[in-house]
């Protein structure tokens, strides 16, 4: 498997992505994170357009997508129930989907995640089971609730490798 950022010519097949990541939402009893059209268009443009979209690939087949962007974002600025692990620099991963090709597609974009930046926050929709199941694999550290831009809640959680080496120390 391999990354790269997404490019325009890619939109058309994200798209399709994104659309079977919403089909499995609803049969995993998630109809709600995504609704009928999220992300729409123009929000997956503008992450092409800030370098901030993403492919994993392998041969011709696209296995995932997600946006790695840096913070601060926004929707991290106030947490409910909790706290972050720190205020250090972080990026933030939105948005991943897998296309169902690829058993560990998910995995793979987080550990390439961790190897551009050491400090990643994520959040997801309480009812998102798969998603929840990979960030508890990945280790990441359950910080408190969240609010997207259309106010709804999710679980937020935050990774510092940096953090845990020394923790060993």
């Amino acid at each position: 498997m391999f990354i790269r950022k997404t490019e325009l010519k890619d939109l058309p097949l994200i798209e399709n992505v994104y659309a079977r990541a919403r089909k499995f939402m609803k049969l995993s009893g998630n109809p709600g994170q995504w609704g009928d059209k999220y992300p729409q268009r123009e929000k997956l443009l503008r992450d092409i357009e800030l370098g901030q979209a993403y492919i994993c690939f392998e041969d011709d087949s696209i296995l995932a997508v997600f946006s790695f962007c840096p913070g601060p974002d926004k929707t991290y600025a106030h947490i409910e129930n909790g706290s972050w692990l720190n205020d250090k620099p972080y990026f933030v991963v939105h948005r991943l989907a897998s296309s169902g090709l690829r058993r560990g597609a998910g995995a793979f974009c987080l550990d390439w995640c961790f190897r551009q930046f050491g400090n990643i926050r994520i959040d997801t929709h309480p009812d998102n089971k798969p998603m929840l199941n990979l960030i508890s694999k990945k280790s990441f550290v359950y910080c408190g609730i969240i609010y997207t831009d259309d106010g709804t809640p999710r679980k937020a959680f935050q990774k510092d490798i940096e953090e845990k080496k020394s923790y060993r120390k």
